[in-house]
Parts: structure tokens; C-alpha cells; sequence
């Protein structure tokens, strides 16, 4: 399958280093046409091609069965406008805050403010980079202003424990959504509103599209409302809202992709644990606990020695290795987030400096997996003094 083209900034490759030799840092594991022609011909037989079809409706059916039972599922358009309008759906005062880590892909503080909130950035914990409930609690009383919500994030898919989050919502009254938009795999309840990405980067994905899954029916009454002009069954638009759904089209190819989930999981698996094997007399490298044996992502985030990634990162480059900062050096680095408040993140800044993204997709090959592990070696014995 071919390597996918992440953005329009990746960057050609260096003299004497052939486009066909490198190793791209991730490839798409989407459907192929012939496994989504099967429910085009359905679109086609029933005409219906949008406004939560019978094919959305299958597909929202059959992820609601991965999770808890009672937990309902809305698909929308993408993550990014999933996180958006769950927060909206909350009916959280306009402009009080919302915390969130900076560690984390800036789809997270774009959705908090075109919600209307403020974002606030906080610090995660070293061993996870993740913000915890605890971590939360101990600086609320910090805060620039009233915290309305949070929004957790399971890092890279890690999985993230929503019933401690539901307990902090209860203690507190902070509304929490989680972001575990590359957390497929790994979620299985949704104890507070829980998002995931279908992107066509993810394990499982439609090209452009996510969900929010919840146990409680009226918050997932008035998301669906706010992805359809704040319609209820009927032509009365009760409030503002958008137009959000995710089309038959879209959901041909996420049903495609169900269809053939155990399979491509296990390639994802298969892959990892050759990764991991290659590595596994390379104590400098660390893996995310877990991933590959009790989860899988389709990226795969390594913690290297202390404020090393940037010449790993060019060592890789050099030899033709395609590696990627995912979350750069936090969001609150970012230009459109600069004047959004902040705690102290000293974590935050180690994980920028000292974690990188390696080449991992489904169809990751043996000579793939040894030569950018053999790369990677020969790079980190050359930061030895």
C-alpha cells in the first residue's frame, strides 16, 4: 500500500538517498474498493446518500458494540468537530476555561476554542504523558478562572481510565470529554463522553470522520441535534448549530474496515512486536507500556535518552528514515495558542525533547524494521560521551 503523505511539509529526501529507498513514518491499513463495493451498491439500491442513513445508523450500531452496553455512539464529519460539539452540547458557559495538556495534538486546543472556551494548559505526568485526575485536582486552585471542563487525552491511543474521570466530574462539577482520538483499540467505556478519530491515518478509519461515544442519552440527543442544524426529528432549528454528519459514503467505508478488523489488528500487532523484538537490546529506547501487546495504534512513540530526539531524529533522516514530532513541542508553542494560559510544563517540555515518532504502519516489512532499527542504534551510540 502506497506511503501515505502526512502533510505538505514533508521534506525531500536528502542527496544520495532515492525517494523509493526511504521509510516512510506511516502508511494507510484503509479498505481496498472491492471490500466497500458491497455497500456502495447498498447506497445506490436505497437512494440514500446522507441525514443518518441506514449505513451510518448500521455502522454507529456496530461501534456502539465494542463498548459498554448502554453506551451510545454519534458519528460526526471528523474528531475535530466531534470535540467541538461535545463540548458545546455540555452547554458550558462562554469563555470560562477548559484545561487540557499542551501535550497533545492541536486539534484539541483548536476544538476548546471554537467552543468558546479558554484553553488552559497543564502539565502531564512523566511516566505516562498523560494528565491525570490527581494531577488535575492539585492545581485547580491556580487557575485563570472558572474551569467549566477538561479534556484528557489518551496518548497516541493509550488507554485511559474514563470511570476515574467520571468520579473527578462528580467531585468537582468539571465536565470532562475525553480525546483519545487515536484510541480505537483501546476504548471500551465511556463513563464521560469519549472521542475517536476515523481519520484515514488511524487503525480503523473512513479517510475523514470520528465519534463521540456516551452512556448518557441526553447528552448524545443534543450532540446529534448540533451535527444536524439543531434538528429533532423534525424542521425547527432549535439553537446554533452546524451541519457535522458523517455521510452513507463515509460510512461504506468504515463498515469495509470493520469487516476486516481482526485482521488488519493483527498485522498492526505482528508489526509491533517485530519492532519490539529489533529493539529489544536497546534499553535507551522505551516503549509505551503496553502498546503492541495489550493495545495497538497506528503510530508508535518511543521515549529516547534525555533531550536526544533531535539528532536521533536527524540521524534517521539522514540515513533515509522518515520520523515525525506528532505534537511538535506542545500547543503552547504553537502561534494560535500563545495567549492562552498556561502552568508550568517542565514535563511537557521533556517529552518534546526527548520523544519521537518511528516509521510504523500495518504492512511494516522485516528490512523496514531492521534498518531503521540498526539506524536507530548506531545514532544513539553516537550520543555517548
Amino acid at each position: 500500500m502506497p506511503a501515505v503523505k502526512i502533510d505538505a511539509l514533508d521534506p525531500a529526501p536528502p542527496s544520495g538517498v532515492g525517494r523509493a529507498a526511504r521509510i516512510p513514518v506511516a502508511s494507510p491499513a484503509m479498505p481496498r474498493a472491492s471490500d466497500i463495493a458491497p455497500y456502495l451498491e447498498r447506497i445506490d439500491s436505497a437512494g440514500w446518500y446522507s441525514n443518518f442513513g441506514p449505513l451510518v445508523l448500521e455502522l454507529e450500531a456496530r461501534l456502539a458494540a465494542r463498548f459498554a452496553p448502554g453506551t451510545h455512539i454519534v458519528t460526526l464529519a471528523n474528531g475535530t468537530l466531534a470535540l467541538t460539539l461535545a463540548l458545546e452540547a455540555l452547554s458550558l458557559p462562554k469563555g470560562s476555561v477548559c484545561a487540557l495538556p499542551s501535550w497533545t495534538f492541536v486539534a484539541t486546543a483548536h476544538a476548546v476554542r471554537m467552543a468558546g472556551l479558554v484553553p488552559w494548559f497543564v502539565d502531564v505526568q512523566p511516566d505516562t504523558g498523560e494528565l491525570t485526575p490527581e494531577g488535575l485536582l492539585a492545581v485547580l486552585p491556580g487557575a485563570p478562572g472558572p474551569v467549566a471542563a477538561a479534556i484528557p487525552v489518551a496518548v497516541m491511543g493509550r488507554p485511559m481510565d474514563s470511570r476515574a474521570w467520571r468520579a473527578f466530574q462528580d467531585a468537582t462539577g468539571v465536565k470532562v470529554v475525553i480525546d483519545a482520538a487515536a484510541g480505537f483499540d483501546s476504548a471500551a467505556a465511556a463513563r464521560v463522553p469519549v472521542m475517536v478519530s476515523l481519520h484515514a491515518t488511524k487503525t480503523l478509519g473512513v479517510g475523514e470522520g470520528g465519534f463521540i461515544a456516551s452512556e448518557d442519552p441526553e447528552f448524545s440527543t443534543r450532540l446529534r441535534a448540533m451535527t444536524n442544524f439543531a434538528f429533532m426529528g423534525d424542521r425547527i432549528s432549535r439553537h446554533v448549530a452546524t451541519n457535522a454528519k458523517l455521510s452513507e459514503y463515509a460510512a461504506a467505508v468504515g463498515l469495509a474496515a470493520l469487516d476486516r478488523w481482526t485482521a488488519t489488528r493483527n498485522r498492526y500487532v505482528a508489526a509491533a512486536r517485530r519492532l519490539g523484538i529489533a529493539l529489544s537490546d536497546t534499553p535507551e529506547v522505551t516503549f509505551q507500556e503496553g502498546w503492541g501487546s495489550d493495545w495497538i495504534s497506528s503510530t508508535c512513540l518511543v521515549r529516547l535518552p534525555a533531550g536526544s530526539a533531535s539528532r536521533v531524529e536527524a540521524a534517521l533522516e539522514a540515513g533515509g528514515i522518515d520520523t515525525r514530532r506528532w505534537w511538535g513541542s506542545g500547543c503552547h508553542m504553537a502561534p494560535a495558542f500563545r495567549d492562552c494560559p498556561s502552568c508550568a510544563l517542565p514535563v511537557t517540555e521533556q517529552l518534546a525533547a526527548s520523544t519521537l515518532g518511528l516509521p510504523f504502519f500495518a504492512d511494516l516489512g522485516a528490512e523496514q524494521i531492521h534498518r531503521t532499527a540498526s539506524t536507530l542504534k548506531v545514532a544513539l551510540a553516537g550520543l555517548q560521551p
